[in-house]
């Protein structure tokens, strides 16, 4: 596994994540009720997505910020997990998150998600829960695409911000103008372009939400 620089978009979501989550980790009181729901439907779609997946035994969450999702994918006793994030220092602050039980199950390293430092059909899985929803350019998710393509043998679980699922969502960074987000169609049509079948999507709460998550299988 090689290093690969970070892109410039994942260097600017980087900055974003790490100044929220500091100002998180700086709040002593616990996470509110709607902290907690989201957490808890968040996780449900991800037990979903993987048993569509078919339980996958080989996994690489991308972009995985402080491991949020971990101790879901450790669920599966037999399951190995490797993580990337192109921020070293992300990946170094989540291991006061977790468990040393936990931190035996996963192998992190650094890495651009345009280009994991990883050979082709080198997981059964490709786990996406944050970085690609934030990615408002066809082209950078097509790219992107492309590299799950390559890594994964098998299927890809992705979480994806549409239009039109809750017309009062916010999009865009604080102090930026919102950038409109891709349609079902734009994006469906996108994720058949790189080569994916859909196997499943499941809204965040139908009719309620703009996130939804993906779980897409290579077509050859």
């Amino acid at each position: 596994m090689s290093a690969q620089p970070p892109s410039a978009i994942e260097l600017e979501i980087a900055r974003r994540y790490d100044q929220e989550h500091a100002r998180v980790c700086l709040q002593p009181q616990a996470p509110s009720l709607a902290g907690r729901l989201t957490l808890w439907r968040e996780e449900g779609l991800v037990r979903n997505a993987l048993k569509v997946a078919g339980e996958p035994g080989l996994i690489l969450d991308v972009a995985c910020g402080v491991g949020r999702f971990w101790p879901v994918l450790a669920e599966h006793a037999n399951r190995v997990i490797l993580a990337t994030d192109p921020s070293q220092d992300i990946l170094d602050h989540a291991r006061i998150h977790h468990s040393q039980s936990l931190l035996k199950r996963v192998k992190t390293f650094q890495s651009s998600a345009f280009s994991i430092g990883l050979s082709e059909n080198a997981v059964d899985c490709i786990f996406c829960m944050q970085l690609f929803q934030h990615l408002h350019n066809p082209e950078h998710r097509l790219a992107m695409l492309g590299e799950f393509y390559r890594v994964s043998r098998d299927t890809v679980i992705v979480a994806v911000s549409l239009d039109g699922l809750f017309k009062g969502a916010h999009s865009g960074v604080e102090g930026v103008r919102a950038r409109p987000l891709p349609s079902k169609t734009e994006l469906e049509s996108e994720f058949r372009q790189a080569g994916f079948r859909l196997l499943s999507h499941q809204d965040f709460f139908p009719g309620c939400a703009r996130m939804r998550v993906y779980v897409l299988g290579k077509t050859s």
